[in-house]
């Protein structure tokens, strides 16, 4: 059976993705299916001389579709369906209910469960996996739906709206460069501006600290701010207006497409403490209350059919009567700094907004706000994390260890998120969280769009079904541009999505995206014309995941049509149907690169392991030199689980030498080698809970120093400890033991730094940027 599914999956997979019924245009597209255009070549007669030749005549620049509107598009991270105020909950969110008066609120709404592949589909107008993102570029592996690489014939939207005349810029995260690609060394045809933004700023990575960010201007490495109140969602707001305005003075004709994309409200949950004291009190009732008093504000607002049913708690979270006061008290506070983290990221992308709004053809300008690439997360485990690291290391924290920071939460020592029995109340009315695929609560997001010059029904909702990859070919639709078939020599993958502007003037109309399949570490689901079939595999907030057969997996079924939630599982009443949702998953997996089917966690992580490309693989000594700064992660040294030495060779004029010599990560995990009033010190960061710190007895003389660290690994499996040794020019300085070390990485966006530490300190007991006051010559770790 398989097998004759797998060849008319395949069969499928040559046909136009494009068929179905067609839009009504908004705009018929009158640009050219093969990008980018010819050069210009004169036309005229040319003679001997200008004498006997027709005027001349230069090529003009290209101009967009008459009419076409500017496009400011917002995604914000991990954020869930009963999250904000708009759709019933409990963060305020006036920014949205604003534009949601002014226009559309899309209610049935997906996504893909993950932030990376999200983001892929929503640039590329086609499926993750046929963009080859099936999860995020931390874990990607070998095959074509998995390597984390967009392929060059999925075009994105930046690129071909840039070919036809807009001025296009991203400003905030890019999770879909390739973390071999990322470093000063390139290649950057994967980086934002290689992939048809003219202007980027923000980060390249899934995550970034808020207080201490390491951020790039197009390719460039941007100074640490020196602003004492710095906050990063601040600044990209800051830089979109900047951009927006610049544009429209020099070139008030020219569309702009602006894509932002800020880090909130992804952890870590950094916000301004005035921010959070705002909440202070307001979540003493726990997730269950929330869930509750969500689900009625929703269908108040009806953003839910009256019909609609309150999911139970998935299976594993706590009730929130089950905990004892300290719990609730910590767990209340954790709310309270996501709550701070929230509102204020919808502030900020208010000020874009109302910039926006101000521009003299604002009128024309298609605004696109999405809550969220996945549902809430709930990677802060059961008790709530200080770091976010200790999961993706495979570590489970505890909250008796966690209390003790409940006055620092949302500073910058910690790189906290919430309990998952939040991240699952964010996710009202549905079931599960992100990464699960399979259901809602992973994969329905808020969407709200206002076009003042074409959207008439303000306040209005619609409850089409539509996916990410429908937001590409309905920009493409408004705007009059063809889909390219050829671009950049490359010929174009068809678009996956179908667009849903007809929806834009009328509520009724009708809904063309009749099946969706769903995929994510083998949570599986599928939609075709009102019912959905569904199969978890694994809780989220548990990174390591054992032996599973695909086989076996429990599946469900759920009439959508009139079950908005998923709260009523039909499978055992209708087995014929959930037999051919099965059988049509597998035709669609095969059709769009989502086999093998792959289930492992924590493992994937080490790039080691997986074979990824890499600048270092294969290098047992590496030499850096001053200046070597903000190299990431995945292009510094591969130090774990193994024997290193770091050897620097410094001079300081005198014994009061201070500054940082080497470093890798930061606040969530990695080590560092620096001099403090001339005594060397060396810390290695354990995830944030432990500073392993073995500092010398004695300042080092001026002069020239051969400085160096040894570490001698126990062996017998990953994550063990070991002896270290400091050495300065053969003495020894300092010696001892770690008893465990980081398993699968450092650092979650922070990698190298030589003579001074860019992003956040690897402990407490320095200003950042720590310059090294002395003279470095290289510094050189030999790995064994």
């Amino acid at each position: 059976m398989f097998g004759r599914l797998l060849a008319l999956g395949i069969l499928l997979g040559l046909l136009s993705a494009s068929d179905h019924i067609p839009n009504v245009l908004a705009q018929q597209p009158d640009t050219p299916s093969v990008l980018p255009r010819p050069d210009f070549h004169f036309k005229g007669n040319v003679g001997r001389t200008i004498l006997d030749s027709d005027p001349p005549q230069f090529p003009q620049p290209i101009k967009a579709p008459k009419n076409a509107p500017n496009i400011l598009l917002i995604l914000l991270d991990d954020a869930g369906f009963g999250q904000f105020s708009t759709f019933g909950g409990g963060v305020p969110s006036p920014t949205m209910d604003k534009l949601a008066a002014e226009g559309l609120r899309y209610n049935r709404f997906h996504t893909t469960a993950l932030c990376s592949p999200t983001r892929a589909s929503l640039i590329t107008g086609r499926n993750h996996h046929s963009a080859a993102f099936a999860s995020i570029t931390e874990v990607a592996t070998g095959y074509d739906g998995y390597t984390g690489v967009l392929p060059k014939d999925c075009g994105t939207v930046g690129e071909v709206l840039w070919q036809n005349g807009y001025c296009t810029a991203w400003i905030g995260k890019n999770h879909n460069t390739p973390p071999w690609e990322t470093s000063a060394a390139g290649p950057f045809d994967r980086w934002a501006n290689g992939l048809g933004f003219e202007y980027f700023y923000g980060f390249n990575a899934g995550d970034m600290n808020h207080w201490n960010p390491i951020l790039y201007e197009n390719r460039n490495l941007v100074p640490a701010s020196t602003d004492p109140n710095y906050h990063l969602t601040e600044d990209l707001a800051d830089k979109s207006i900047a951009w927006v305005r610049k544009m429209k003075s020099i070139a008030p004709d020219k569309p702009f497409f602006l894509y932002v994309a800020p880090g909130a409200t992804h952890a870590p949950h950094h916000a301004p403490r005035e921010w959070i004291e705002k909440f202070q009190g307001q979540f003493d009732g726990g997730w269950d209350k929330y869930r509750e008093e969500t689900f009625a504000r929703q269908k108040k607002l009806g953003v839910i059919p009256q019909n609609a049913k309150l999911t139970e708690r998935s299976h594993g979270l706590p009730a929130w009567d089950s905990l004892n006061a300290d719990q609730q008290r910590l767990y209340a506070r954790m709310m309270e700094v996501f709550c701070g983290y929230g509102a204020h990221v919808d502030h900020h992308m208010g000020r874009i907004i109302e910039a926006v709004k101000k521009l003299p053809d604002a009128e024309n300008t298609l605004i696109i706000y999405i809550a969220g690439d996945n549902g809430s997360s709930a990677e802060g485990g059961i008790e709530g994390s200080l770091c976010e690291n200790m999961f993706f290391n495979g570590f489970p924290e505890k909250w008796q260890d966690n209390i003790k920071a409940i006055d620092e939460l949302g500073g910058p020592k910690h790189f906290n998120h919430f309990p998952s029995a939040w991240a699952h109340a964010m996710n009202t009315p549905f079931q599960w969280t992100k990464q699960v695929a399979s259901h809602f609560g992973g994969t329905r997001n808020p969407m709200i769009i206002s076009w003042p010059a074409k959207i008439t029904d303000k306040g209005g909702l619609r409850t089409q079904f539509t996916h990410t990859i429908d937001i590409v070919p309905t920009i493409y639709e408004v705007c009059g541009i063809a889909a390219p078939r050829v671009l950049n020599g490359i010929e174009q993958k068809p678009i996956e999505g179908t667009s849903f502007a007809a929806t834009f003037s009328d509520g009724k109309a009708p809904e063309h995206r009749k099946s969706q399949y769903f995929e994510m570490f083998v949570n599986r689901g599928i939609y075709q014309d009102g019912w959905m079939a569904s199969a978890t595999s694994f809780e989220p907030w548990n990174p390591n995941r054992g032996d599973f057969n695909p086989d076996k997996q429990k599946w469900e079924l759920y009439n959508i049509n009139d079950d908005f939630s998923q709260a009523t599982d039909l499978a055992a009443q209708n087995p014929e149907k959930l037999r051919e949702l099965q059988d049509l998953w597998w035709v669609e997996a095969a059709k769009y690169s989502v086999l093998p089917l792959d289930w492992r966690g924590t493992e994937r992580f080490n790039a080691e392991a997986m074979g990824r490309p890499s600048l270092i693989r294969g290098r047992k000594s590496m030499t850096y030199f001053p200046g070597t700064i903000g190299v990431p992660d995945a292009a510094s040294p591969p130090m774990l689980n193994k024997s290193w030495t770091i050897t620097a060779d410094i001079e300081t004029a005198d014994d009061k030498a201070s500054g940082m010599i080497i470093t890798h990560g930061g606040l969530e995990g990695g080590y560092g080698l620096y001099l403090q009033a001339g005594v060397p010190t060396f810390v290695y960061n354990f995830l944030g809970t432990q500073r392993m710190t073995f500092t010398a007895t004695e300042a080092l003389p001026k002069g020239k120093t051969k400085l160096a660290v040894k570490f001698k690994y126990d062996g017998g499996g990953v994550g063990k400890g070991g002896a270290i040794t400091m050495t300065a020019n053969g003495k020894t300085m300092a010696e001892g033991r770690m008893e465990k070390t980081i398993p699968a990485q450092f650092s979650l966006g922070e990698g190298l730094d030589i003579g001074m530490d860019v992003g956040s300190a690897v402990d407490f007991t320095y200003e950042l940027p720590f310059a090294f006051t002395g003279q470095i010559e290289k510094v050189t770790v030999d790995l064994e």
